[in-house]
């Protein structure tokens, strides 16, 4: 379904990331054009990071002042609606797409190696084969990366679980992203002499029965950056909270399908970030192939309250004095 609308004006707010190589935000000044420009938007699929993410994009670019309509797309987490909305805005010949998620971004990419593509929601680019380098891309791609800090993730699980000795992680088989990280939880576990118990699934259908088939193998979850998991989290955690099981995630919008904890990324701020490069592209100001990948660089634990007392976890004084305590 095609939704267009005109992305409203931003509100400021303090960024946790560093916006370094970006243009500054600023009011549109007095002889701004009253021709408008427009640009495709397509989202894999509707769920909380996401949707921050499209909404910092949208927010960025107004408060740069330009006068651009997007074309708002969501593919469903359907392949085939990501090609033929990727091969529609290409058609279009828009002077700018943003792409959110790394599926997004790659069927984008395939469509296109001209038109200039900014995406968001993407954990490695150079893995995903985006870019030659995160540093110097030297393709038609650019944008800001979600990768979180899984280290500090197993170390705030262990402050909160400290007798876990089995460690649960469950993603999509076939999304690189969760792949990528789920190669660095397995190397921070290997450090600390723990067990990890990986269980993939292809589909958001899965997600019940393999949830059901963790609960006796393993003492807490971790769960990625994964568009599949994000989906499901409250199908996942109606099955592990009863159970005692708390779910270490990889953002704040899985909190609020009920994990436990998280010292994650903020989507919005990254969506801004993505929404003042595309900002700069549209105004000559920079290429993609010269714009490096950037990264959100500060971080700060949120716990989700409600959900501790449910599993009857203690937050230690000293975590609590550190971390945000929030209740979903």
């Amino acid at each position: 379904m095609k939704i267009r609308k005109v992305a409203l004006a931003a509100v400021i707010t303090a960024s946790l990331i560093a916006l370094s190589g970006c243009g500054e935000e600023k009011s549109a000044p007095a002889n701004q054009s009253k021709t408008s420009t427009t640009v495709g938007l397509v989202q894999l699929v509707e769920h909380p990071a996401l949707d921050e993410a499209n909404r910092g994009i949208v927010d960025a670019v107004k408060a740069r002042g330009l006068n651009v309509e997007f074309d708002q797309q969501n593919a469903q987490a359907d392949q085939s609606n990501l090609g033929n909305i990727a091969q529609r805005f290409v058609t279009q010949k828009y002077p700018l797409i943003f792409a959110i998620a790394t599926p997004a971004a790659q069927v984008v990419a395939n469509a296109t190696d001209k038109t200039p593509i900014v995406a968001t929601a993407v954990t490695d680019f150079e893995v995903a084969k985006l870019v030659k380098s995160n540093q110097k891309p030297d393709t038609n791609v650019t944008g800001s990366s979600d990768l979180n800090p899984v280290a500090a993730q197993v170390k705030l699980m262990l402050e909160l679980v400290p007798d876990a000795k089995r460690i649960g992680t469950i993603y999509n088989s076939s999304e690189i992203n969760s792949q990528f990280q789920a190669k660095i939880l397995k190397e921070e576990v290997q450090k600390r002499g723990l067990t990890l118990v990986e269980l993939t699934v292809s589909s958001v259908n899965d997600v019940q029965q393999t949830a059901q088939s963790m609960l006796d193998k393993v003492d807490v979850i971790y769960v990625p950056t994964d568009n599949i998991i994000a989906s499901a989290m409250p199908v996942l955690t109606k099955i592990t909270t009863p159970a005692g099981i708390g779910i270490i995630t990889g953002e704040e919008g899985m909190l609020k399908g009920g994990g436990l904890a998280t010292v994650g990324v903020d989507y919005y701020n990254l969506g801004r970030i993505a929404g003042n490069m595309g900002a700069d592209i549209l105004q000559g100001k920079a290429q993609p192939q010269n714009m490096a990948i950037r990264f959100q660089t500060e971080f700060k634990a949120k716990i989700n309250a409600s959900v501790a007392e449910k599993l009857g976890v203690k937050i230690p004084d000293s975590l609590a004095k550190n971390a945000e305590l929030v209740r979903y």
